[in-house]
């Protein structure tokens, strides 16, 4: 029996990935994608897949968000950078969790329990737990900030990242530029995105489009009614006027 499955993801790599390593796999027929979550809520219930790949932090609509809003119910295997979601994603009961970025044999491992998992059980019948459980995941889920996680470095390769380490982060349209370990990355997520995983103690939003990490500040002294922040990898910020503000009642 072919297993009909739907690719829901906003990282265009992570999409690519999953849509070539999925072709290898003779039982497993992907029957669309999506690159966001309101889209992926219409693509599950129009298209009933058997299974569905979903990005667990997405815009607007995150991946359980996604489990909340849908009316059919597939059987799901997250996908996300965040290494500290794996928790959540087996309290949710998700066939299995891929960190990204995945290679084909971490893929063809999930595959195999998700087969084994198939087998077993032909389907999910049971809708309100499916969304009751959603429900309470998003309720428990860790608060606690991030502190690691994974991005590709110019070699294509795995690099995972200290969050202690990241001396501040620039916002690239829906990208962020992460500075860390004299080395910069870009991860596909919005910069608002990721402040609600960092550390507010540590981490600072000065303007609109950067972050720094207090711990890397080496001086911080006024320029033109508003901050410059020297940080320890050579670089500078300057705030906004409503950043140096929060700066200032937050520092002195």
């Amino acid at each position: 029996m072919r297993v009909r499955a739907l690719i829901v993801e906003d990282e265009l790599p992570a999409r690519a990935a999953l849509r070539e390593f999925a072709a290898s796999v003779n039982w497993l027929e992907v029957v669309g994608e999506a690159a966001d979550g309101t889209s992926g809520v219409r693509m599950i219930d129009e298209l009933h897949p058997d299974l569905v790949f979903l990005d667990v932090q997405m815009p607007v609509l995150s991946g359980l968000k996604v489990l909340e809003l849908i009316r059919h119910q597939p059987f799901v295997v997250f996908t996300t950078a965040f290494d500290d979601y794996a928790l959540t994603a087996f309290e949710f009961g998700a066939l299995d969790y891929l960190l990204k970025p995945f290679g084909i044999d971490r893929f063809l491992k999930s595959l195999d329990r998700v087969k084994r998992h198939l087998d077993a059980v032909k389907n999910a019948e049971d809708v309100p737990a499916l969304k009751t459980r959603a429900a309470s995941a998003i309720e428990s889920m860790r608060s606690e900030p991030l502190a690691r996680f994974f991005v590709r470095d110019a070699r294509g390769r795995a690099v995972p990242i200290e969050v202690e380490n990241i001396v501040h982060l620039t916002a690239a349209d829906d990208y962020v530029e992460i500075h860390a370990n004299g080395k910069s990355y870009l991860m596909n997520i919005t910069l608002n995105d990721f402040e609600r995983r960092l550390d507010p103690a540590r981490f600072r939003r000065v303007h609109r489009s950067h972050i720094v990490n207090l711990d890397h500040a080496e001086s911080i002294e006024p320029y033109d009614r508003r901050l410059l922040v020297r940080l320890s990898d050579g670089s500078e910020v300057v705030t906004s006027r409503d950043g140096a503000r929060v700066l200032k009642d937050s520092l002195f």
